[in-house]
């Protein structure tokens, strides 16, 4: 049996909840020391429940428990820096970490730099939307700042978590790569050779699996300052993904491909992203 134990005023994001009983919610927290923890939150769905406003997605909260860090029982929640959230186009992107952390992180296993990470990321995407009247320009460096903090935050989770690849150096030999040349990438294993260049006129894209070196270089860099290397970095990436996830659905990649398909496309995702260029 795990051991009583109470943890006050602990930095935390809500991650998820659902209805527990018939007043009361079951939340699950990512929280900066003790990593993610499934708590009861007894009483919250009552209508005077003052955690009803409190505990919410993507707003930095300060909570108290007792009992252990997967089925104690939630005692205090507050804001620790004033309500927020995320706009409404980029709460696919913000639901889309979340799942992440669900699916990757094991309970009551602290992750400190993944929770500084996403704290980071959660701040970066609910940052100053353009102006009413945005230029397509400046709508398309939004996107790109979206995707971008994607990008880092998956690579950061996947490096916290072990699992990490280097894209800066050959596998093995620890040669570091041309920016100039073409590499092939396998999941798991990382950068096993030198590819072909592409035939044809300068931007011609490479076979499945190879990438360019300057591409590759920019993502072990965390650059990622120009469409193709951002391009790149979701696709390595998303492969690098596929074995911890061992075929689990991310739902937010289903919501955004069937907003898209019902014609919600770029204006209602930002730009292209979650799920379109995003994701």
């Amino acid at each position: 049996m795990k051991p009583t134990r109470r943890v006050a005023l602990e930095p935390a994001y809500l991650l998820h909840h659902r209805a527990w009983r018939d007043t009361s919610r079951v939340v699950e927290l990512l929280t900066r020391d003790r990593g993610r923890v499934s708590l009861f939150a007894k009483g919250a769905r009552r209508a005077g429940s003052a955690w009803r406003a409190v505990l919410q997605p993507f707003a930095p909260l300060l909570v108290s428990w007792s009992g252990p860090g997967d089925g104690g029982t939630l005692t205090g929640a507050e804001f620790s820096a004033g309500p927020q959230g995320l706009p409404p186009p980029r709460l696919l992107s913000g639901f889309y970490l979340n799942e992440l952390l669900l699916k990757l992180l094991s309970p009551e296993d602290p992750h400190p730099e993944v929770f500084e990470s996403y704290a980071a990321a959660i701040a970066e995407l609910a940052g100053p939307r353009a102006p009413a009247g945005e230029t397509p320009a400046s709508s398309a460096v939004l996107a790109q700042r979206e995707a971008r903090t994607l990008r880092l935050f998956e690579k950061r989770l996947l490096d916290a978590l072990g699992i990490g690849l280097d894209y800066a150096h050959l596998a093995g030999g620890g040669e570091r790569l041309d920016p100039d040349a073409y590499y092939h990438v396998r999941p798991q294993h990382g950068v096993v050779g030198v590819a072909a260049r592409p035939a044809g006129r300068p931007g011609t894209t490479a076979a499945a699996g190879d990438y360019r070196g300057a591409h590759l270089l920019s993502l072990a860099a965390e650059e990622l300052a120009d469409a193709g290397a951002l391009a790149a970095a979701r696709q390595l990436l998303r492969e690098a993904l596929a074995a911890p996830l061992d075929g689990r659905e991310i739902a937010s990649r289903g919501v955004a491909r069937a907003l898209k398909a019902h014609g919600a496309g770029r204006g209602r995702l930002a730009g292209g992203s979650e799920g379109e260029s995003s994701q």
